[in-house]
């Protein structure tokens, strides 16, 4: 297949599947005049970075799910440790969620004189001072 054919079937712009290839991702088996060619398995590999992408895995994470002949090699307690972040995650985002729906909705003249809305700021500050909230958002059910 040339890149063009990849690219349709894909999805995966061009530029982006010679981004992967210099990033060791995918690797294109010849030309075709001056396009590149890949072998049909490469749609494979690139479901497979399109899930790790969207698990939120760096692609250098990803790089390291496939064997060096480009077969998937995924570490399973990797995969299990990467769902365990997403859970705390999703906790996280729905503390939020209700946090503001509560303050959407609350009662109070002004928001400055909910509770609720005061531990949801002071979480938010909180995690905008630690270098840490990137990887975990403190925020709890308020």
């Amino acid at each position: 297949m040339d890149i063009s054919e990849v690219a349709r079937t894909s999805g995966v712009p061009a530029s982006t599947l010679r981004y992967y290839e210099e990033k060791g991702l995918i690797k294109s088996v010849g030309r075709r005049g001056l396009r590149r060619t890949f072998e049909p398995r490469v749609l494979q590999q690139l479901a497979l970075i399109a899930l790790g992408r969207a698990a939120g895995f760096s692609l250098e994470e990803i790089g390291d799910m496939f064997a060096p002949d480009g077969r998937p090699q995924i570490d399973r307690q990797r995969l299990a440790s990467k769902a365990d972040e997403l859970d705390r995650t999703i906790r996280q985002l729905s503390a939020l969620r209700d946090g503001l729906r509560h303050a959407a909705a609350c009662s109070a003249a002004n928001h400055l004189e909910c509770p609720k809305f005061c531990r949801l700021m002071s979480a938010a500050a909180s995690a905008a001072r630690s270098k840490k909230s990137r990887k975990a958002l403190p925020y709890k059910r308020l």
